[in-house]
C-alpha cells in the first residue's frame, strides 16, 4: 500500500533511540518517552496559500527530521506505526557531516 499525505502534511516513522542509559543501565519500553526525531516516508504537494497558489514543501522522503513529541497524529498502517503531521511542525531537518 502507498500513501500519499496531502497538501502541507507529511508521513514519518519514528527512528528508535538506544534505551540504555549513559552509564549503561538498560531502560524498559515502557518507562522510555517516544522518539522526537524521525525519517520522512512521503511528502505532500505543498501549502495552499490564500491566494490559490500552492508552496511547494522543504522536506524530501528520506529526511531525518527533529519534531515535538507530541506533533501529529500517530496512525498504524500494514503494521507500521506512523506520524502524520504538517510540515510546520517539523522542527528541524538532521543533516549529516
Amino acid at each position: 500500500m502507498t500513501i500519499r499525505p496531502l497538501h502541507d502534511r507529511v508521513i514519518v516513522k519514528r527512528l528508535e533511540e538506544d534505551r540504555t542509559s549513559s552509564r549503561g543501565i538498560a531502560i524498559p519500553a515502557t518507562a522510555a518517552e517516544k522518539p522526537m526525531h524521525g525519517k520522512v516516508l512521503a511528502v505532500g504537494k505543498g501549502k495552499i496559500l490564500k491566494n490559490g497558489r500552492v508552496r511547494p514543501g522543504d522536506l524530501k522522503p528520506g529526511d531525518k527530521i527533529l519534531f515535538d513529541q507530541h506533533s501529529g497524529t500517530e496512525v498504524r498502517v500494514e503494521g507500521e506505526d506512523l506520524v502524520v503531521m504538517r510540515e510546520e511542525d517539523v522542527l528541524a531537518v538532521i543533516e549529516s557531516q
